[in-house]
């Protein structure tokens, strides 16, 4: 089995932090998915169970995840 070995590195004291700014872009697309779900909830919430599971895990996670409004 191999062994890690880890160099501690200190962070620069001194490092400006980034100023968040809200991407529109990352707004707007998480409300159209959950307009997506609301409208498919509110058509038939039996027949579009898988649909509206799809988005949800979505939103939840890969959204969320890899869509960052700062990067």
């Amino acid at each position: 089995m191999a062994k890690v070995f880890t160099i501690p590195v200190v962070p620069p004291v001194g490092r400006k932090r980034r100023e968040r700014t809200s991407d529109p872009r990352y707004v707007d697309g998480q409300r159209l998915l959950v307009e997506a779900m609301r409208y498919l909830t509110q058509a038939d919430p039996v027949t579009n169970r898988a649909a509206i599971e799809l988005l949800s895990e979505h939103v939840r996670t890969r959204f969320r995840m890899s869509d960052s409004p700062l990067a």
